[in-house]
């Protein structure tokens, strides 16, 4: 059994932050399901880079749903336990979410890469099926890391009753462990870093490519709108991958334990709100 801490250390704050989280989850919702029926319904927006930030938009949705969720009742109720196999299923739902979500971005990125760097092979390189083949991928890719990180924690042994600092992560899980973690920090550090380094590779190669093609455009205008339509995306990529590699940057410590908690409320309920902002 496990408890969630969250914001428990200051009582006196537990309703003013339920309301603040839950007009942000209610933007959250809004704005990310907003999208996918905006998308849906207008015929003009069926594009490729369309469809990818339709399934961006469900992703955000999903994660933050799964996290935001279970932090708004444990803000207003007494027992804020969780089985050890309910925080496993969060951690796996979360997990498969954001590593779909890198790879997402991954691909919004190759797309704009097409779209101004071959821009009269658009349609014919980034055809239906590549596009369906590319979103299933991601998703796969996610679920698989996803299993295999999960699968590990059953390895895992636990004593007594165990708090955890904001939501299950595994490395929360790792920490409370009282059996032998290398193994499994072995996994996620592989796995880890082989997602971080492939997405940030794609999105890098494909923006030194793109910022080369705009530079040699002879018209202003033509690089303006390039600037303009890789801005959004730019600036989505930067929060999402920033704030998890600070996250896992900063030494796991007593005195570093609230900055994580309120960079991790960044990630699981900031982002997915600010996306539909910058997207707009």
């Amino acid at each position: 059994m496990f408890a969630l801490l969250g914001f428990s250390d200051y009582p006196e704050l537990q309703v003013p932050l339920f309301l603040v989280f839950l007009a942000i989850y209610s933007v959250t919702v809004v704005g990310n399901l907003g999208v996918i029926v905006i998308i849906k319904i207008n015929l003009k927006l069926h594009t490729p880079m369309y469809f990818f930030l339709s399934h961006i938009s469900f992703v955000d949705f999903c994660y933050s749903s799964i996290v935001a969720l279970k932090m708004l009742v444990d803000l207003v109720a007494e027992d804020r336990t969780i089985s050890f196999l309910g925080c496993v299923v969060q951690f796996f739902l979360f997990c498969t979410f954001v590593v779909t979500e890198s790879y997402l971005l991954a691909v919004m990125a190759y797309d704009h890469f097409v779209a101004i760097c071959n821009p009269l092979l658009y349609i014919v390189a980034m055809s239906q099926r590549l596009c369906a083949m590319l979103v299933v991928g991601s998703y796969a890719w996610g679920v698989g890391c996803s299993l295999v990180i999960t699968y590990s924690t059953f390895q895992l042994s636990f004593h007594g009753f165990n708090t955890i600092n904001h939501f299950c992560e595994f490395s929360s899980l790792l920490s409370l462990s009282c059996s032998d973690t290398s193994l499994s920090q072995l996994v996620l550090f592989i796995f880890a870093t082989f997602n971080e380094v492939s997405t940030l590779l794609i999105i890098l190669t494909s923006y030194v490519f793109i910022v080369v093609t705009i530079l040699k455009m002879r018209s202003a205008t033509g690089r303006r709108k390039a600037f303009s339509t890789c801005a959004s995306h730019l600036t989505a990529i930067t929060i999402f991958h920033g704030t998890i590699l600070f996250i896992y940057c900063v030494p796991n410590s007593k005195n570093s334990r609230n900055t994580i908690k309120v960079a991790s409320v960044f990630y699981t309920a900031v982002i997915p709100m600010l996306n539909p902002l910058i997207y707009s």
